[in-house]
């Protein structure tokens, strides 16, 4: 069977078993990030099997650290009225460690997996990720009728 058959079989399967299993939006979301990446990307299977953990820690550790980043920082942000200078001092300083953080994931993020794929294949998954975002915020709309 032709390897671009496979993909679509595959993408086609992702996208259906997502859609009705009764998942979570989070879970489905991700389900539809899985077939899209996997589809833009061309991974081997050999590829995908290295790819995928490491692009799930990546997740993970981005993820953890914008939710400690909210609950330490972001809802002190909407009380900024509130707070004395040295507090705003503080949380200034909190929020641009987390910002360094973040980038510290991202980077060894792109340094491990760019021993797993190619860098051609990084820069893919960068613009696809950016991809994925927009058509996730066009299928928003579409369903709320704003086109």
């Amino acid at each position: 069977m032709n390897k671009s058959i496979i993909k679509v079989l595959f993408t086609a399967f992702i996208l259906v078993s997502s859609l009705t299993f009764g998942q979570s939006k989070k879970d489905k979301i991700k389900s539809l990030k899985v077939a899209f990446m996997t589809e833009r990307l061309d991974l081997s299977s050999k590829e995908a099997q290295e790819f995928w953990p490491l692009y799930n820690k990546y997740e993970e550790d981005r993820n953890d650290l914008r939710r400690k980043q909210h609950e330490e920082i972001r809802t002190k942000i909407r009380n900024v009225n509130d707070i004395s200078e040295k507090e705003a001092k503080e949380l200034l300083d909190r929020y641009l460690k987390y910002e360094q953080d973040e980038e510290k994931v991202e980077k060894q993020f792109l340094e491990s997996v760019s021993k797993v794929i190619s860098a051609r294949k990084t820069m893919l998954l960068l613009r696809s990720e950016e991809e994925f975002k927009k058509e996730l915020i066009k299928r928003y709309h579409e369903r709320r009728g704003n086109r």
